[in-house]
């Protein structure tokens, strides 16, 4: 199997620079790297190490840049990693052997056991209750088979070629992510998960606003209800 690492990048100069170097290329067959029109030095940084890069133009977003990453790729699988503090480079091992096993998906979780979410020494874990909440509304919804999924949200995935293509996904920004879950569970695909630990941000706040992100996954998963296995792919024009 051939694997691809897809780095996701807008203004991450500052974790660039600090994890760029213990991200372990060799256990990868591809890499590249999408970004949506950086302003920070991203993108010279990134030139400068020769790495294939495709700069977002007439579409942004997260939910693009998944697209174009299958797009520019031949890999069958793509592992898809941003390099904002949040996600552990040290966790790129464990993709290759659940996706070798036969799995379509592969989350890293915040939220199973042994795992750690950047909110967990907060009182108040607004954004992770939130997540819970959307977790909980499309196992029971959807997922018909074990195991139920605890981080239906994470953007620290891989997908193979094969469930892409038959997810078809369309959407926009961050719910790309909670799309292309729902869409495996109702293609009744093989999803593992396996503990991740969410660190910090690098570089300021998340460009994820918590409300507006939130008002985004309910009329995601509201639209997913209408259409149930009704789903086609994005339109990409002439």
């Amino acid at each position: 199997m051939r694997i691809g690492l897809a780095l996701l990048t807008y203004n991450e100069i500052e974790g660039l620079t600090a994890l760029y170097d213990r991200i372990r290329f060799e256990l990868v067959d591809e890499r590249l790297a999408v970004d949506g029109g950086s302003t920070d030095g991203t993108l010279p940084f990134l030139r400068a190490r020769e790495l294939p890069l495709h700069v977002q133009l007439a579409h942004k977003g997260r939910g693009e840049a998944f697209r174009i990453a299958f797009e520019q790729t031949t890999a069958d699988a793509l592992i898809f990693f941003s390099p904002d503090g949040n996600e552990d480079p040290a966790d790129l091992s464990r993709f290759r052997p659940l996706l070798e096993a036969g799995h379509d998906m592969v989350v890293a979780s915040r939220m199973m056991p042994g795992a750690h979410n950047e909110e967990d020494e907060l009182h108040l874990r607004w954004r992770k209750w939130g997540n819970q909440a959307f977790n909980r509304m499309a196992n029971a919804t959807w997922n018909r088979k074990p195991p139920y999924i605890t981080d239906t949200i994470n953007g620290y995935r891989a997908i193979t070629r094969a469930a892409w293509q038959r997810m078809q996904l369309d959407g926009e920004g961050y719910l790309i992510e909670y799309q292309s879950t729902i869409r495996a569970f109702k293609l009744g695909l093989d999803i593992a998960e396996f503990p991740t630990f969410e660190g910090p941000r690098l570089g300021g706040e998340s460009y994820a606003r918590s409300i507006p992100t939130g008002l985004r996954f309910l009329q995601g998963y509201l639209r997913e209800l209408l259409i149930g296995r009704r789903f086609s792919g994005p339109d990409r024009g002439a």
